[in-house]
């Protein structure tokens, strides 16, 4: 879409806003709003602003209500909000944390409520303030010693200039933008409904592997495990622990942690295809000869974490070969003859795995998993001949499977650039979209 700019501009005199539209009006945050501190009442709901969405109305869906909206003891600390009211987070404005309210409520003490004293709408202010240019301009008004410190109260925001179209025209833009970024938005929607199809075949495609093996002929038997039901012929169902080594890093208390000396790996670094050092901790290597040296990785070991979601397995690496896996991680090691490295990367992120760990985790309060869990765990095992041949399919339509996920993610992504430059574009005058609209709104 091609939308042509106004046919005249004038100097703003505000360094962050540049040019604007000649007949906008330049105006300071304080001649549009007044600061109202207003208790709430136990009747409201707690809105929240998200530094994506703004203020949602949803918190007032009792499913809603349940999972997401949180509740103070001592509620004369909140402040009440009216829908037109803009309000932000003292502490994520310079992220964009701004929203417009559409329904009553209250929200945190830690918010800003600032309440309309002319007739305009809010919803172009709150559009303006998220732009990139003026998300700077708000980081340069908040005060703090670092970034996630800064709070903008309202004696600076007030201060803030910004440029405002007539009315008419704010609605004029705000229809165009309803209409664009809903047609944006759906096609950002099927995208992603794209890449949770692409991660559905994935997992099929893993689980089908590791439970079926790759030859629709091969004969079948019943596994004896109700969850696993049939497998090939020439299969044996048996305890993984036979057929892989396991064992969890040792718990350490942090006053044996240094600034060197050997690696003590945390989940942040087992989040990738090959394990890292991010976030580790280091231990004196004296101590780890003499209480933690059975607990050194070796290369090729594969890593898991216990608490964080599965999907993720972990390969040693010369990087991080001799480190120690912290509590909560655990190293996988085939045994020789029995298990393959390619064929367990595979099976620890397949439904076989899954089920059986969701299945003994059935009733517990704690809900991560380890060696114990583990040990009462089936594995339908193929000869370790055939396990190379499965890992070699699964690894090759997998890199199909990642190059489709990598373009489609992409996409994602030029949409929402091109979402977000056509509401700055429109909210800071850079294109006419008056004609774009529907003539009674325009006028």
């Amino acid at each position: 879409m091609s939308l042509p700019r106004y046919p005249k501009y004038k100097d703003s005199s505000v360094a962050w806003l540049g040019e604007v539209p000649a007949h906008w009006v330049c105006v300071r945050l304080a001649t549009l709003f007044r600061e109202v501190n207003e208790p709430g009442n136990d009747d409201m709901p707690v809105l929240s602003v998200s530094i994506h969405d703004g203020v949602s109305d949803r918190e007032l869906d009792e499913n809603e209500m349940e999972r997401k909206v949180t509740r103070s003891e001592d509620r004369a600390k909140y402040k009440a909000v009216a829908p037109g009211d803009l309000t932000y987070n003292m502490m994520r404005a310079w992220q964009g944390g701004f929203g417009t309210v559409t329904v009553c409520g209250m929200v945190s003490p830690a918010y800003v409520v600032a309440r309309p004293m002319r007739d305009f709408l809010t919803s172009h202010i709150e559009m303006l303030l998220r732009t990139p240019m003026a998300i700077s301009e708000i980081k340069r008004y908040s005060r703090g010693i670092t970034d996630f410190r800064l709070r903008l109260y309202w004696e600076d925001f007030k201060g803030l200039q910004i440029a405002l179209p007539p009315l008419a025209e704010q609605l004029a833009i705000a229809s165009f933008l309803v209409r664009e970024t809903g047609k944006i938005d759906a096609l950002i929607a099927e995208q992603k409904e794209l890449l949770s199809l692409l991660a559905e075949k994935r997992q099929a495609t893993i689980s089908h592997a590791v439970t079926r093996g790759l030859n629709p002929s091969a004969p079948m038997k019943e596994s004896g495990v109700a969850w696993l039901g049939e497998v090939p012929t020439h299969w044996e169902v048996k305890p993984l622990r036979y057929c892989i080594d396991f064992q969890e890093g040792p718990g350490i208390l942090a006053v044996d942690f240094h600034d060197e000396g050997v690696p003590l790996l945390r989940v942040s670094g087992v989040q990738q295809y090959w394990a890292n050092l991010e976030g580790c901790n280091y231990l004196d290597p004296e101590k780890v000869t003499e209480k933690w040296g059975h607990f050194r990785v070796e290369k090729e070991d594969l890593l898991i974490s216990a608490s964080a979601s599965m999907g993720t397995v972990c390969e040693v690496g010369d990087e991080v070969v001799g480190a120690i896996p912290y509590t909560g991680l655990i190293r996988l090691r085939g045994v020789p003859g029995e298990m393959t490295k390619g064929f367990i990367r595979h099976l620890a992120i397949s439904s076989q795995f899954s089920v059986q760990i969701e299945l003994l985790k059935a009733g517990a309060t704690i809900q991560h998993f380890g060696p114990t869990h583990l040990s009462q765990m089936l594995v339908a095992k193929p000869p370790t001949e055939e396990q190379g041949r499965i890992s070699e399919f699964v690894d090759s339509e997998l890199l199909k499977l990642d190059t489709l996920k990598a373009e489609v993610e992409h996409a994602i992504d030029l949409l929402t650039e091109r979402r977000s430059a056509l509401i700055t574009a429109a909210v800071t005058g850079k294109i006419d979209v008056r004609n774009a609209v529907p003539q009674e709104l325009a006028a």
